[in-house]
């Protein structure tokens, strides 16, 4: 049991990014559950083969505002809102958030919350 529609909303800024992202190649969804302490932890990946992150811009990637580079949001649109309400929402949930990504080769971002066991 959980917040659906937060749930989906934080997703659905993911999938968002990676389609933008990508022009050729692909954008991969995966999810997992593990039971822990009565809870189970949900894993949820989005991946893509798209433009990638410079190493030196990852620690401000969910900031506020915050995009890998001026060019960015003329290139590719956004406001720089996006992630940083994505954090917001996964951690409102109890989770955490992440993301591995190399310039030119794509990105995964992943978040786990706990999701209470009916």
């Amino acid at each position: 049991m959980g917040d659906e529609l937060r749930l989906q909303q934080a997703l659905g800024n993911l999938i968002v990014n990676a389609l933008k992202f990508t022009k050729e190649g692909f954008v991969r969804v995966a999810a997992e559950g593990r039971p822990a302490d009565g809870v189970l932890e949900v894993t949820l990946r989005v991946t893509d083969s798209g433009v990638g992150i410079a190493a030196d811009y990852l620690p401000h990637l969910f900031g506020i505002f915050s995009q890998a580079d001026a060019g960015t949001a003329r290139k590719y649109g956004g406001s720089g809102l996006g992630l940083a309400l994505t954090k917001q929402i996964v951690e409102a949930l109890g989770g955490s958030i992440g993301v591995e990504s190399e310039e030119g080769k794509g990105s995964t971002f992943h978040f786990t919350i706990p999701l209470r066991i009916a």
